[in-house]
Formats: structure tokens, C-alpha cells, sequence
């Protein structure tokens, strides 16, 4: 039988979802798996992207423009505005969600062998695109004792050389939910400078920052309007992960050009996920203040509750609905396996992410978890009692 490509044997398994044939088996035998795996919010989509969709009003569902409709990108020029980012409809490209923005960026401005700078942990789907496109990662740790807080400009510049061509953030962060502060943005514009790199920006989560400290988007950076490709996605704001519906947004001419090949090879983003979104830019103030709110107490009641369980730490995360915990366990990937697979309380377990596999420096994260706080405040307690008798129960639970 022929061998399958060197590319697919290198592409990660999902830390996300690798675990989900253990939690249907679970389901199967009558458990009541709490997802804490993965960010697919439980909010309702806003009500004026659900009456496009039932009120489509077409005969023929047709492609749609390789570069998405204009009416929807010229809409999003104002949505933008609002967060102090000017752009004409031109600087815009709708993608097939944030994934396909990512894998563009990389398919245009990366040649196969080119290097990557990503602070780790990072979305683990990043390094999939990158195999992908044929280029390479090269992560810069953070460590949660930190808070995840990038390290001093000297840790980036160890790591260029002749084949970096860019770093990626993800401002606010998944998996750690930290937001990048001025002076850190500050520095990464300077390396992007300096070193003439691009920089991708995956900022997907603007809405849900909890501080008083500002958003600053790759955008807002002066000097490096030409280096800077921005990532975006209606999924969580609008709790529309299903319609795929995402942007890649770039001052650089060449470079929207160069992903217009692509999108013309790939012929259209989905046609009724753009009405949908383009509908949903009309969402009320009173929609996004109260999905605000929510997570705000979700945030309190998940980041409280993990902090008194014996053993378990998690900073607090300033952005997204994501949070990393470290837990007195000796190998977190097992542990949550365990839960699916030997644990129950009172006909219940708990599903998260092996933080392990956002990470990829060997042995990193071997302790720790991605917790998504998406569900609402009572399942969130019942989850968090659920894994405090899954730690007391656990065979390779270490000293606290």
C-alpha cells in the first residue's frame, strides 16, 4: 500500500478534539461530559444574523466573489472603526473562518523552509498551517508563573536568522487568555522593523478584553502598516463558529494579491455564512454588552473556583474566554484521558484540553490544561466540583 505524505505524518492531532472519540464513549455509558475542551461559545447567535438566515430570499445560491461581498466588507469598515482601525473594503479579503486566513498568510508571504517566531503556548492549529505551507515554527516561551508575559526583546532576536520571515501573536491570546500590553506591542513592532519581518496578528477575541488596560491591535502600530497581515473571525463575537466566516485584512497590496490566487483557487467563501455576519454587524449594543457580562462572571467563577481547589493554579486571563491552569498531576494528557475513560462522579466527568499540545518544546505543559469558560455559571460550578473529586481520585495525582 503506498506510504501517506511526510506532511500528514508531521500534522498534529488537535489537543482539542483528539480526545472526543473518549468523550463519546463516555456519553455512550450514560455520563455528563462537561465540554470545558473547546471555545464553541453557548451564548445565542445575534438575532439579526438568525432572521437573515431564515429569510434568505434567492433563487439560485451562487458563488459568491473570490474576495467576499462587497457590500459585507465595505460594512466592516465601519465595525473597525470603532476600534480605532481605518481600512477601505480593498484591505479586506473574506476568508472561510480565521483558519483559511491563517493558512493564506502563510501560503503568500512564506517560502517552504521559512521560519516563524510564535509565542508558546499557542493555538495548536498554528503549527498545523504551517506544515502546510511548508514552513517552519520556532517558539519563544512564556511561562505561566509569569502570567504568560512575553520575554525580554533579547529571547526574540536569539532566535532570527536568514530564514525568519515573521512572527504570529494572538492578541488577546488563546490559550492563555493574556492581552499584550502597549510596551509589548511596542517591542514586537520594533523586531518587525528592524528585521523587516511580517507580522501576523490573530485577533479574534477583541471583544472580550477585562481590563482597564487598552486593545492594541498589530494595526495601531506606526511604521509597520506594510509588514502587518491581521486575522479575524465572526465565531466568537457573534457565537457563529458554524457559518466559517473570517477575514484577512493587509495594507500590502502585493500581498492581497498574492491571496487572491488563492482564494480564487479555492473559488468563494460560503455564501449564506456572509449574509449571516454581514446581518450580524447590525447587532444591537445591548447583544454585546450582555455576552460581555457573561463572561466576565464566567471568567470569576471558573478562575475562583479553579484557585481553591488543592494544588491547581491559574493566573487570571485578561482576554478571550480561555484560561491555562496547572494542575498537581503527573502528566495532564493522561489525567484528562482518565477522566473520560475511569472517572465519574455522581454520573459525570469533565472534558479538557491537554495543555501539552499547545506547546512545542518537548515536556511543556506536561502539567497543565486548557480550560474554555463556555458554558453557563452553574454547569462551570458543577464542572469544577467534578474535577476537584477527579484530582482527590486520580492514581498519578503529585504533591500539591
Amino acid at each position: 500500500m503506498p506510504n501517506i505524505s511526510e506532511r500528514a505524518v508531521e500534522m498534529p492531532a488537535s489537543p482539542i478534539r483528539k480526545l472526543a472519540p473518549l468523550a463519546s464513549a463516555a456519553k455512550e455509558r450514560g455520563l455528563h461530559v462537561y465540554h470545558l475542551n473547546i471555545g464553541q461559545p453557548d451564548l445565542p447567535t445575534p438575532e439579526a444574523g438568525l432572521d437573515a438566515l431564515r429569510h434568505i430570499d434567492r433563487k439560485v445560491l451562487e458563488y459568491s466573489p473570490s474576495q467576499g461581498f462587497k457590500s459585507y466588507r465595505e460594512k466592516l469598515t465601519h465595525y473597525y472603526k470603532r476600534y480605532d482601525i481605518h481600512l477601505n473594503a480593498d484591505d479586506i479579503i473574506i476568508t472561510a473562518g480565521g483558519s483559511e486566513a491563517v493558512l493564506f498568510a502563510f501560503m503568500s508571504c512564506l517560502n517552504p523552509g521559512d521560519e516563524i517566531i510564535v509565542p508558546e503556548p499557542a493555538y495548536a492549529n498554528y503549527m498545523a498551517f504551517a506544515i502546510s505551507a511548508g514552513a517552519r515554527i520556532r517558539t519563544i516561551a512564556t511561562t505561566i508563573e509569569e502570567g504568560f508575559a512575553l520575554p525580554k526583546v533579547e529571547k526574540f532576536e536569539e532566535l532570527i536568522n536568514e530564514r525568519t520571515r515573521a512572527i504570529l501573536i494572538c492578541n488577546p491570546n488563546n490559550p492563555t487568555g493574556y492581552l499584550y500590553t502597549r510596551r509589548e506591542m511596542n517591542q514586537i513592532r520594533d523586531l518587525v522593523r528592524k528585521y523587516d519581518l511580517y507580522l501576523f496578528s490573530d485577533e479574534v477575541y477583541r471583544e472580550f478584553i477585562y481590563t482597564g488596560s487598552p486593545y492594541i491591535s498589530a494595526c495601531h502600530l506606526e511604521g509597520i502598516e506594510e509588514n502587518v497581515v491581521l486575522i479575524d473571525s465572526v465565531s466568537k463575537r457573534y457565537s457563529e463558529c458554524g457559518i466559517r466566516i473570517g477575514a484577512l485584512i493587509t495594507k500590502n497590496a502585493a500581498v492581497r494579491e498574492a491571496v487572491m490566487k488563492f482564494c480564487q483557487a479555492r473559488l468563494s467563501p460560503p455564501l449564506i455564512g456572509q449574509l449571516v455576519a454581514e446581518a450580524s454587524l447590525d447587532a444591537s449594543d445591548d447583544y454585546a454588552r450582555e455576552v460581555y457580562d457573561e463572561y466576565v462572571e464566567r471568567r470569576k467563577c471558573l478562575i475562583d473556583g479553579l484557585n481553591r481547589i488543592p494544588g491547581v493554579y491559574s493566573p487570571i486571563p485578561m482576554g478571550a474566554f480561555y484560561t491555562v491552569a496547572k494542575l498537581p498531576v503527573d502528566d495532564a494528557e493522561k489525567f484528562c484521558e482518565w477522566c473520560l475513560t475511569d472517572f465519574d462522579f455522581e454520573g459525570q466527568t469533565v472534558m479538557m484540553a491537554p495543555a501539552s499540545g499547545f506547546y512545542t518544546t518537548p515536556g511543556a505543559g506536561r502539567d497543565q490544561v486548557r480550560i474554555a469558560y463556555v458554558l453557563n455559571k452553574e454547569d462551570l460550578q458543577r464542572a469544577l466540583a467534578v474535577l476537584r473529586k477527579a484530582l482527590e481520585a486520580y492514581p498519578g495525582r503529585t504533591e500539591a
